[in-house]
């Protein structure tokens, strides 16, 4: 019977949660997936749960199928959606572009045909409350939720997704981009400031502007920069990259720049030099030499993610017409003080370039300013494992430290208990591991790496049920 054996536990219901969740109740008829959530929704996370049909995806809807081998499961999908194409689609000369929103949607009803699917016994169950705990117990762990109660896992999948930062401005008037409670009363008279210049930001101003806000934006990140805009694209072969090129970052950046040439002369232009890296993209990342990844983080990864995320045409529109007309202005360089006062903060920024610093009277500050890291995390779950010495960060900081197969390594450098991740976890270890083309055959993968430990069979026997 199912409910003999202890269910294995996925933490965290984004994407990469509720993918992996699904794959292994396919896996594991025998045994119940517990699929834990302590956000409002399942299979939305953060990414997903906005209902801005501003809030557009940054990869054409025919590369954001869930399924590696159903490449055409998504576009299928929005094929037959009943939702209004034109508010939650976007079509545009680089292809569809769908609302995250929409997106969300999709893996809903993924998560809700996989609960409704017949059997004895749920093969999948859901949990809607933190894991604040994970405890050695036997050959598994005890799984402790935030209300108090307790069961025995198996094993556990880490799929918290994207950690937030530590809040490093310290302002009452200082709000989460995704929370738009604080934001119901701002004045037209005021500015806001958003701290950071990447998608987060862009999709901030979008949701300002949908809510009704017509004061003005401003946008401070250390260099200023915007993410690149989607355009038409030609394929293009990945480019062979020679041996010392891996070794060196210097050396790999003049052989992009020299593709870049390349297809420039052929007709085709950056992006599609950029797209045709993402096949090697993992490889070169770890072949760097651990200094030469300090220095790509250090110097030119905010170059990279402009070039690699970028926003889809309409979200691009709304950006350059508030530029142009003046309802937001970027600025290169850094907060360096704020100061609360009575309704509003007095906000210090250090502009590049500049003599002397300026100060701006602000009403709200979002920060965006990007992920936070393994190493600085105030995720409860995560400090308390790391206590145990049960999982440990990866050299940079960034992610967990992991096995090849995703496994967690623990304090020693080892692969202890029945323990993994995936998504952007594995920031440090692969560094492609947040959009859905890189997350949904890592959900696959392991899924079958874990229902064969866990039925102590050779990966390659587990296999999928209908």
């Amino acid at each position: 019977m199912r409910n003999a054996l202890p269910p294995i536990a996925v933490i965290g219901a984004g994407f990469s949660g509720t993918m992996a969740a699904l794959h292994l109740s396919r896996l594991m008829p025998e045994r119940s997936v517990l699929l834990c959530e302590k956000s409002g929704a399942f299979a939305r996370g953060l990414a997903y749960a906005t209902g801005c049909t501003d809030h557009l995806l940054n990869v054409r809807a025919t590369n954001m199928s869930a399924f590696p081998d159903r490449p055409d499961h998504f576009s299928r999908w929005l094929e037959n959606c009943p939702l209004d194409g034109a508010a939650w689609t976007r079509s545009t000369s680089a292809g569809v572009f769908a609302a995250r929103g929409l997106y969300g949607r999709y893996l809903t009803e993924l998560l809700l045909a996989a609960l409704s699917e017949p059997g004895t016994a749920p093969r999948l169950m859901l949990e809607h409350d933190e894991v604040v705990d994970l405890a050695p117990e036997g050959e598994g762990f005890c799984l402790t939720l935030a209300a108090g109660r307790r069961r025995h896992v198996a094993g556990a999948i880490l799929a918290c997704g994207n950690l937030r930062a530590p809040g490093n401005l310290k302002s009452r008037y200082a709000v989460d981009p995704w929370d738009g409670a604080p934001l119901d009363d701002l004045r037209p008279d005021l500015p806001l400031l958003i701290v950071g210049t990447g998608l987060t930001m862009v999709d901030a101003v979008a949701a300002l502007r949908q809510r009704g806000f017509a004061g003005p934006i401003l946008a401070v990140s250390r260099r200023g920069l915007l993410p690149q805009v989607h355009a038409p694209t030609t394929p293009w072969a990945t480019p062979d990259v020679p041996d010392a090129a891996r070794r060196s970052l210097v050396t790999l950046l003049r052989g992009v720049r020299a593709e870049v040439r390349r297809a420039e002369s052929a007709g085709a232009d950056w992006r599609s030099v950029v797209d045709s890296l993402r096949g090697t993209s993992i490889d070169l990342w770890r072949g760097l030499p651990l200094s030469e990844q300090h220095r790509f983080l250090r110097h030119l990864r905010a170059f990279w993610d402009v070039h690699r995320h970028r926003m889809a045409p309409p979200a691009a529109e709304i950006i350059a017409r508030e530029c142009a007309g003046g309802g937001l202005t970027v600025l290169r360089g850094r907060v360096i003080g704020i100061e609360d006062r009575a309704g509003h903060a007095r906000v210090t920024v250090r502009e590049r370039s500049a003599a002397v610093s300026r100060v701006i009277e602000i009403q709200r500050i979002i920060d965006a300013s990007g992920v936070g890291r393994v190493a600085d995390t105030n995720d409860l779950l995560l400090r308390r494992l790391m206590a145990r010495g049960l999982i440990r960060p990866d050299v940079l900081g960034l992610g967990l430290a992991v096995s090849d197969d995703l496994a967690v390594l623990d304090q020693r450098g080892e692969v202890g208990l029945p323990l993994w991740t995936l998504g952007p976890l594995l920031r440090g270890t692969l560094w492609e591991c947040t959009a859905v083309p890189d997350i949904r055959g890592q959900a696959a993968e392991l899924a079958r790496t874990v229902a064969a430990r866990l039925q102590n069979a050779p990966p390659g026997e587990a296999r999928e049920t209908a």
